[in-house]
């Protein structure tokens, strides 16, 4: 029991403390440093959702001519990456870098590809990243299926690949890093303060989404891209420059080390005993040298395997709800841009110039406020549940659990999705009845059914319910469930395993737009308008429906497992 908590000793001595906290008492700097870094995350996420939530649009404009199943891949593929790379960033902060450095070089990177990203708006940025593009018009949806596909591979795919993924990684190991990093800085004000702290990050996160899709996504569609993109830039800049000004008020510590090969090693062990056992009888032989290792003992090396072991299963049918989460910012995208979408000032010209002049005067609402919906669920929700709905179930003792919560969640994200295969089913049949209307979003012309776009919001509200309940509840599971040396490893895996839902159902999408798949529209040019949609929705609620089945099984297995009186003692042990 004591041999933890002597090694626990060097790493806090080296905790680098700021110099201001003999003048400002500990409480007031370190919510100063809290503050900074939620400041921060804010900044970071209105650039980051500033990009995702038009990024199927600029796709799809005429600066790229992408393709709408192309359009939604690549979208896919970016937000599947930014979570999937997570782990990449937290083992160099726990092995070579740190949190601070870490946080300081991704940032640095942030900067530099979205600079990039806003030289590819214009003409002359294209033709030196990408050369030059043949000039296709975009055009009606083709009328057969047999229609030939221009070309394989869409315009500037590679460095337009390239920058997302650097960009997805910057953006990953801000996140993976960021989170823990400002828990850090209240950590000793006691669990109440580092709850609370959780609770104001997802708060600005949030903040920040509704500050991206009301400023930068609307410029994006009405005014153009080239001044939402220098906004992302600006706030990119304007974030690293906050951080570093922080830096005399933020606590550091030094990288110490991470558990990935012990985990490894452990597993290989499990797999192939006999392979392993002469490796393990050769660390028998040294105990000497074993003593004066840093880091978990070898038993706690495998009190932590284990706690992995039951933690992983729980957190793998979490994909399929990932796989339908992800949706909202790449197919109801793409399904909103087919919707009629109002314009926010309407004018009724009587001569032609007026006409002209209408043409600017009038402003579409964005189809990115649709996530807005999402977002104002949350805000709102969140602060209502924490305050009202919680303590009240507390105290009538029908407080559920996270797992129970998470289940909730997985049925709202069903319901979600099963709404928009309703709504796509229902926009084709006035499709397939020639009932269009064409209506230009920024300068692409989309061929749209007579169907408004607000008959999206109950999807949008109901994912935004979803997340309340699955999301939230499933970073507080990776976290308290999760060993005291293995929380950043596990909290990692968390945002991977996010990532990959979002890669399965870009995979998806892409396998059913081969020839005789459901997305396989050839010469649509953006519209979707010969894609069965709906098949994909209906399909995706299916598979989420099946792994909720699955998912209560498992966590089941795992409350009545931690009931067992040897598994408590063994997993307090290992919390310390």
């Amino acid at each position: 029991m004591s041999a933890p908590h002597a090694q626990e000793q060097p790493s806090r001595s080296r905790e680098r403390q700021p110099l201001v906290a003999r003048r400002w008492g500990p409480q007031r700097w370190r919510r100063t440093a809290a503050a900074a870094v939620l400041v921060v995350e804010m900044l970071e996420r209105t650039a980051f959702f500033g990009i995702t939530s038009n990024l199927v649009l600029y796709l799809n404009s005429l600066n790229f001519n992408w393709e709408g199943g192309q359009a939604s891949r690549a979208a896919l593929l970016f937000l599947g990456a930014s979570y999937l790379l997570a782990p990449v960033g937290g083992w160099l902060a726990d092995v070579y870098l740190g949190r601070f450095l870490t946080i300081s070089l991704s940032l640095v990177l942030y900067l530099a590809t979205s600079g990039l990203l806003l030289a590819t708006i214009t003409v002359d940025g294209r033709k030196s990243f990408c050369g030059e593009m043949p000039l296709l018009p975009l055009e009606p949806a083709c009328p057969s299926a047999d229609c030939p596909s221009s070309w394989s591979s869409p315009y500037c795919a590679t460095t337009l690949y390239l920058v997302l993924l650097l960009l997805a990684l910057a953006a990953s190991s801000v996140r993976s890093n960021l989170t823990s990093f400002g828990a850090d800085q209240v950590m000793d004000l006691g669990r109440d303060a580092t709850r609370r702290f959780f609770n104001w990050f997802y708060w600005s996160i949030n903040l920040g989404a509704v500050l991206s899709l009301l400023v930068v996504a609307f410029i994006e569609q009405n005014i153009s891209f080239l001044w939402g993109y220098s906004i992302i830039v600006g706030l990119v800049g304007l974030a690293f420059f906050i951080f570093l000004f922080a830096t005399p008020v933020f606590i550091t510590k030094p990288p110490t080390g991470s558990q990935v090969s012990s985990m490894l090693k452990l597993a290989f062990q499990k797999c192939c005993p006999q392979r392993s056992s002469r490796n393990s009888d050769n660390a028998h032989l040294l105990p000497d040298q074993r003593s004066h290792q840093r880091g978990p003992s070898p038993q706690e090396d495998m009190a932590n395997f284990q706690v992995l072991v039951k933690l992983l299963p729980v957190m793998v049918t979490l994909v399929p709800y990932w796989m339908v989460y992800f949706q909202m910012q790449s197919t109801y995208v793409l399904q909103g841009l087919h919707l009629h979408i109002p314009n926010i000032f309407q004018t009724n010209p009587t001569n032609s110039s007026l006409a002209l002049s209408s043409e600017h005067s009038n402003y579409r609402i964005p189809e990115a406020w649709l996530l807005l919906a999402n977002v104002m669920a949350v805000l709102i929700l969140v602060p209502v549940k924490d305050h009202l709905i919680d303590p009240l179930l507390l105290r009538c003792k029908l407080l559920p659990s996270a797992l129970q919560m998470m289940a909730l969640g997985m049925f709202f994200g069903f319901t979600s999705i099963i709404a928009a295969g309703v709504l796509e089913k229902e926009r084709l049949q006035y499709i397939n009845a020639n009932q269009t209307v064409p209506q230009l979003i920024g300068q692409d012309l989309y061929y749209a059914a007579p169907l408004s776009i607000w008959w999206q919001i109950p999807q949008y509200l109901l994912i935004g319910i979803s997340e309340i309940f699955a999301s939230i509840p499933g970073l507080e599971f990776a976290y308290s469930e999760a060993p005291r040396s293995m929380q950043g490893a596990i909290m990692g895996i968390f945002f991977c395993l996010s990532g990959v839902g979002s890669l399965l159902g870009s995979g998806l999408v892409a396998l059913l737009s081969l020839p005789g798949g459901w997305m396989y529209c050839p010469k649509d040019f953006g519209n979707i308008n010969n894609c069965r949609m709906d098949l994909y929705f209906f399909l995706l609620a299916g598979i989420q429906a099946v792994t909720a089945v699955l998912f209560l099984w498992i966590a089941r297995r795992y409350e009545r497992t931690r009931q067992d009186p040897a598994s408590q003692s063994s997993s307090s042990r290992v919390r310390g």
